[in-house]
């Protein structure tokens, strides 16, 4: 009996969502739309997010607010996004983190592709391996010379454990043979500072949050982590040019909860890909190293389903996990 009547109650529960969706989907948004990063603001990821929200902000009628929740690579803000309300006004931001996050950290409380569901691709960039300014190599080839000469004296700082900048140099440890004390913050902007006086020694950051320090000098640029050099930064090398194989592409996009409503998605699809398509956006995303990178839910959902694949053989092959 008990079953029963619980099943009739999922029925009709699922009848009126079918009615009520489009009905949702006419008014969406009808009001300010959080946008939830996972690591401290004036970082890579917080950049893209305010610039991408102003625009989507003017566009679709509704403030798109930046919430920073930084802490354990991405893990709590994506934690708190898989346990809001499926509407569309809480969306996650989303990166290799989250991909990488599956494998290395052994006790989450969600699964991501399970839990959330793919709105849109966002952006393509590299990270780029810095150095403080009077570090000594100006090269790739020979900061790993000095890092065999001096093992246990280098600091690679990361945006947090798990993030792609950690995975980038932990990547780059196992290819290069070489060793580096991992020092995690709780995102890129908060190890700036560090990393410019020399405290830590490197990072592979995410281009958007660092290449303006190379630019004018506060960081040493060694490399881009991409198999060829980067559009964008051709007088950079890549890593791969010392390394061969080594590589690490990075990749943005925007997931809601699941059980979002398609009509919804639809809708915050097609306004992603029209800020990606705007000159004036894409020209302001090419000053900061990143290209835009347009395309379906579904083509997204394929993209975060492969890179998880690809990072748990890094993280399987790298020895580790976080508990």
């Amino acid at each position: 009996m008990f079953v029963t009547l619980r099943r009739c109650v999922l029925l009709v529960t699922c009848l009126l969502g079918l009615f009520a969706s489009p009905a949702v989907a006419e008014t969406f948004p009808s009001r300010p739309i959080h946008f939830v990063v996972g690591f401290a603001a004036g970082g890579p990821n917080d950049i893209v997010a305010r610039m991408l929200g102003d625009w989507l902000s003017n566009y679709m009628g509704q403030q798109w607010v930046i919430e920073n929740r930084a802490g354990s690579g991405g893990m709590l803000a994506a934690g708190y996004v898989v346990n809001s309300p499926p509407d569309g006004y809480t969306l996650m931001f989303v990166a290799p983190n989250n991909a990488i996050g599956e494998s290395l950290y052994k006790k989450l409380p969600f699964n991501f592709i399970r839990d959330t569901v793919p709105v849109a691709r966002t952006l393509k960039l590299a990270n780029l391996m810095v150095v403080p300014p009077d570090f000594p190599a100006n090269t790739v080839a020979e900061f790993i010379a000095y890092a065999k000469a001096h093992p246990g004296t280098i600091n690679m700082a990361s945006s947090g454990n798990g993030t792609s900048v950690h995975m980038s140099g932990e990547l780059f440890k196992l290819m290069a043979g070489i060793e580096m004390t991992h020092v995690p913050y709780r995102g890129s902007a908060p190890a700036m500072p560090d990393l410019m006086s020399g405290k830590v020694h490197v990072m592979f950051d995410n281009l958007p949050g660092s290449i303006n320090f190379a630019r004018n000098g506060k960081l040493k640029a060694l490399g881009v982590t991409t198999a060829q050099r980067w559009p964008e930064t051709p007088d950079i090398p890549a890593i791969s040019e010392t390394i061969p194989g080594y590589e690490a592409s990075i990749w943005y996009g925007i997931s809601a909860p699941k059980g979002t409503p398609p009509e919804i998605v639809a809708i915050l699809n097609k306004a992603v890909n029209a800020a990606l398509a705007d000159p004036k956006l894409a020209a302001r995303f090419k000053e900061i190293g990143a290209i835009p990178d347009p395309g379906t839910p579904e083509e997204f959902g394929k993209l975060i389903a492969d890179e998880t694949a690809k990072w748990r053989k890094v993280v399987e092959f790298a020895g580790i996990s976080i508990d």
